[in-house]
């Protein structure tokens, strides 16, 4: 068999094929450059510490005599609760976290 012979290129052609290559290599560490950041905004999301669980607690809140829980939520980083307290409804607030008491609203009827 014959081998096909390519002839030498000429000085246009090589400054073209010089020209191509710079660009490519541009082009491919660019491409490796937004993969790695990528890689890394991933990485940082998934291992950055949010500072140490909180430790299980164990809390009781009393309610007043003849009130009935009517239903409870989550409201960002708080627990709401509303009670219904001898025909007065109230919502207590609770931090998530830490299960302390944030705030209280009551509602009543006027007079």
């Amino acid at each position: 068999m014959t081998d096909t012979v390519a002839p030498e290129p000429t000085p246009e052609q090589a400054a073209l094929f010089a020209r191509v290559r710079r660009m490519m290599l541009i082009a491919g560490l660019t491409s490796a450059l937004a993969v790695a950041i990528v890689l890394t905004a991933i990485g940082y999301r998934l291992y950055r510490s949010e500072g140490s669980p909180a430790a299980i607690t164990d809390t009781t809140a009393t309610l007043p005599k003849g009130a009935r829980i009517v239903s409870t939520g989550v409201a960002g980083d708080r627990l709401v609760v509303t009670l219904d307290i001898g025909g007065v409804t109230e919502i207590r607030t609770f931090d998530a976290k830490t299960l302390k008491p944030v705030g209280q609203l009551k509602f009543v009827s006027e007079p």
